[in-house]
């Protein structure tokens, strides 16, 4: 919801305002924290995903840079899920 407000106070100004929502993110400390990195779990998790992955943190990153681009200025107010499809369904956690 904040992302949508602010999007409608400063879209006024020219400024866009949009969320990246990450799933489960290999490679990071947070993630390792609660499950150990190649662990028997991590697996698990992975096999849940409908892409059957991880994610990346240079997959977060792309996402970042696609709302920054100038010919993505027409986009404002939105969340982009960058999950691997793990918000769709059951996930092993």
């Amino acid at each position: 919801a904040l992302t949508r407000t602010w999007a409608l106070e400063l879209g006024d100004a020219g400024i866009t305002v949009n969320a990246v929502a990450p799933g489960p993110i290999a490679a990071t400390e947070m993630f390792h924290q609660v499950v150990p990195e190649n662990s028997p779990k991590m697996q698990e998790i992975a096999d849940s995903i409908p892409v059957q992955r991880l994610g990346l943190p240079d997959d977060v990153a792309r996402a970042v840079c696609f709302f920054n681009r100038p010919e993505n200025s027409f986009i404002t107010g939105q969340t982009l899920m960058v999950c691997g499809g793990a918000s769709l369904g059951s996930i092993a956690l």
